[in-house]
């Protein structure tokens, strides 16, 4: 795999939700929540896009 991708899924339930794999071994490495239509997800999606290279990371482990 040469990029991460975003795959679209369908759940049993009909609802839509995505996992998004590695660029390395194509290991999913996110899964979003479940969403009730595909332009809802593809929102998801682009929110991920465009707000992940500033999150923080918070260690609630210490």
């Amino acid at each position: 795999m040469g990029f991460p991708k975003f795959e679209i899924k369908k759940s049993s339930n009909s609802k839509f939700y995505f996992n998004l794999r590695s660029k390395g071994n194509g290991e999913i490495i996110a899964t979003s929540e479940m969403y009730e239509s595909k332009q809802n997800c593809k929102n998801g999606i682009a929110a991920v896009k465009r707000d992940a290279p500033n999150a923080e990371v918070e260690d609630t482990t210490i």
